[in-house]
């Protein structure tokens, strides 16, 4: 059989399935080499054609809520990716939150260092110009109150200009200051996470370098793949749309408290 014959008969979810398959090990893109690339492209390209969600921004309810990234070609995000090769950064979630009763969009990007944890927002309005297309204006960017973490935990190892470099020694040397440590941190962290966040007007938020529009060219209940003015293209989803069979977790009795999940760009 033809491959373009093998393509025409893949179902949506099919397609949904190979594309959230290719992205394995891609770091969100960051780590996505050309041939990789190109795979990812084409599943995207065809899925789009199956898009049973044609007019998106006629059904608004359907974009509402938060989505977490989990490809992207934008050079601005795989900068903020890029961070997590540094000694001891981590670079969590990246999200969107859509909210359609007051038609705004933040992007939050949470970033973790040793002994404190942050988040990385802007605030945008966005108004329908197509059935397809939103224009977005970006107004205010914030820096999250940082939470000082408690668990002084070391790798074993970690990586600096590709060599792998081994931690165990001086975890075993922390190991008596640890308790200490923590208690002060915890008093000192009670104390800042009393101040609000650091809040800013984006510049150029009120002309129009601050504007820019995203098509919705994907939408279904749980992903979305839109595509921005300098032809990036990121790829969303809800939680439920990437577990795995190994991360599936069995429910906790029901005399065991239940942890809330935090769910997961237009």
């Amino acid at each position: 059989m033809a491959e373009a014959d093998y393509d025409d008969e893949m179902s949506a979810a099919d397609l949904k399935a190979a594309l959230l398959d290719s992205l394995f090990g891609t770091e969100r893109g960051l780590a996505a080499r050309s041939e990789v690339r190109a795979e990812i492209n084409e599943l995207i390209t065809q899925l789009e054609a199956k898009n049973p969600t044609p007019s998106p921004t006629e059904i608004l309810s359907a974009l509402n809520g938060e989505w977490k990234l989990v490809y992207t070609s934008n050079s601005e995000l795989l900068a903020i990716l890029a961070l997590s090769k540094l000694p001891f950064v981590t670079i969590g979630d990246i999200t969107q939150r859509v909210d359609v009763l007051n038609n705004t969009v933040e992007n939050k990007a949470q970033i973790s260092v040793p002994l404190s944890r942050t988040a990385v927002s802007t605030t945008a309005s966005f108004e329908v110009r197509s059935p397809k297309r939103l224009a977005i204006r970006f107004e205010r960017g914030a820096i999250a109150t940082p939470q000082l973490l408690s668990d002084l935990s070391i790798p074993d190892s970690i990586s600096v200009l590709g060599q792998s470099v081994d931690l165990t020694a001086v975890r075993g040397l922390l190991q008596p200051v640890e308790s200490g440590l923590s208690g002060l941190i915890s008093s000192v962290g009670s104390l800042i996470s009393q101040q609000p966040d650091l809040s800013f007007p984006l510049p150029g938020a009120a002309g129009e370098r601050g504007e820019t529009w995203l098509l919705t060219t994907y939408l279904d209940d749980d992903t979305r793949i839109t595509r921005g003015d300098g032809g990036s293209v990121f790829i969303l989803v809800k939680e439920v749309s990437i577990a795995t069979p190994s991360e599936i977790i069995e429910p906790p009795s029901s005399s065991a408290p239940i942890a809330e999940t935090p769910a997961g760009y237009i």
